[in-house]
């Protein structure tokens, strides 16, 4: 196998139910080695946040093994995101009726990535991100935020956005979004390591404290890199961080 994988999710120091879902499929094909991995983060202040998440893993995970394998016949990583993206959509849908049908409102983030030998295709809703760490680190998801939006646009300064009162609000969210426009984004994979992670594990760490725990030169094997992501939620608890925490690392070959 080409990759290796590790991955943790913790509910914190405050929540008692953990919101957030996580994904990891690993599969070969005759186009080479699979590899899905997908967060979810079920919004904490929605109920049934932990609802949604977990439908949205679940969706994730039937596509890989019952769709995905018919797919690889005529293989366009953009095709399949899109096609994910399609899901999502009709997953949006579901989650709303279901909302109105019980009188609550839930949602969740969802971002997750599909690598197909040396390429890969993303399909991103939220703040939950990705990022590739070789020589340094990329964030390769767009932050689909009120704060992250007005960044973009010249209105406001990253200094500014970590005390705004709206740096929380989400602009696309599956299930209470009226419309859902993911992202989709495909490319070659690069040697490194890949980070899927929700805002709860982000937030109190650095990109510097990221880049010296998970760069590829310090995760040197599978042991590496559980310690390196469990020392890292251990410090995410430390500083107080109140949201659920989850991580996915992949190291490629």
């Amino acid at each position: 196998m080409r990759f290796l994988v590790t991955a943790n999710t913790d509910a914190g120091t405050v929540k008692g139910i953990n919101q957030d879902s996580i994904l990891v499929k690993h599969g070969v094909c005759a186009q080479g080695e699979l590899l899905l991995a997908v967060v979810c983060d079920g919004m904490g202040g929605l109920a049934k946040g932990e609802l949604a998440s977990a439908m949205g893993v679940r969706m994730a995970a039937q596509w890989f093994e019952e769709e995905l394998p018919y797919e690889l016949r005529d293989l366009e990583l953009q095709a399949l995101g899109d096609k994910l993206s399609r899901k999502l959509k009709a997953l949006n849908e579901r989650l709303q009726a279901y909302g109105k049908q019980k009188n609550i409102t839930m949602g969740t983030t969802f971002t997750g990535i599909l690598f197909v030998n040396d390429r890969y295709v993303i399909t991103h809703v939220g703040d939950t991100r990705i990022y590739h760490i070789g020589n340094r680190l990329k964030q390769l998801t767009k932050d689909q935020t009120y704060v992250a939006r007005e960044i973009r646009r010249g209105a406001m300064t990253a200094e500014q956005a970590r005390t705004d009162r709206w740096r929380n609000m989400l602009l696309q969210c599956v299930g209470a979004s009226k419309t859902l426009e993911p992202e989709v984004l495909s490319g070659r994979r690069e040697r490194g390591v890949y980070l899927l992670c929700s805002d709860g594990f982000r937030h109190e760490l650095s990109e510097g404290e990221l880049y010296r725990f998970l760069n590829p030169l310090q995760l040197i094997d599978k042991e590496a890199m559980e310690s390196g992501a469990r020392y890292l939620v251990e410090q995410v608890k430390r500083r107080k961080e109140t949201d659920n925490i989850s991580v996915i690392i992949i190291k490629g070959a």
